[in-house]
């Protein structure tokens, strides 16, 4: 198990580019954070406004910092733009385990298959670079369209964290808990995402 947070790891193939994410991307972020609210309506931590997005990125950049996540800028090489960001995060090297989240894309990308090509450079990197044995997913249980998302790649369903954590605006989320195990992504998810990414 090989893994260092002060390396830059970057995951590409012919779709998409994700590199690691640094304090000079606001800009890159910024439209996204001023027209387009709506992307953070389910996300615990908003990166709307200019504030919000600086914000955004100096928490993901310190948490690469602590060792416990480690934060991408996602471009797409179809429209040569970047389009969004995703992370791991409660890294538990010890014990294999990460979670994959806080994933957004603007508008104009949810939808076009950008994101299963994204979930599979993710996946493979952690199952068979950092040796990973499990990666978990969480969302606001009624964020379906995340969830539909999470269960069209492979994720099974462990259950739900009731009221778990807090909104920004005070109110208490309920989180829905998927996985994905290391021999479920050698045996068949690998494989499925490849075929689904083709189509």
């Amino acid at each position: 198990m090989s893994f260092d947070f002060s390396e830059n790891y970057a995951l590409e193939n012919e779709r998409v580019l994700l590199r690691p994410l640094q304090a000079s991307d606001v800009p890159h972020l910024l439209p996204f954070a001023l027209d387009e609210p709506e992307i953070w309506h389910y996300s615990l931590v908003s990166g709307a406004g200019k504030e919000g997005i600086e914000r955004y990125v100096y928490a993901a950049l310190a948490g690469r910092q602590a060792q416990i996540e480690y934060p991408f800028i996602v471009f797409d090489k179809q429209t040569q733009r970047y389009v969004g960001s995703t992370r791991f995060y409660d890294i538990q090297l010890a014990h294999q385990t990460l979670q994959l989240g806080y994933t957004w894309y603007g508008k104009n990308f949810q939808g076009t298959g950008l994101n299963k090509h994204c979930k599979f450079l993710l996946l493979q990197f952690a199952f068979e670079q950092m040796d990973m044995v499990r990666v978990e997913f969480r969302a606001d249980e009624n964020n379906a369209r995340s969830i539909q998302a999470m269960k069209n790649i492979g994720c099974t369903v462990e259950g739900f964290l009731r009221r778990n954590v807090s909104r920004e605006n005070g109110t208490r989320r309920t989180s829905i808990i998927l996985s994905i195990l290391q021999d479920e992504w050698q045996a068949s998810i690998k494989e499925n995402l490849t075929l689904q990414m083709q189509q």
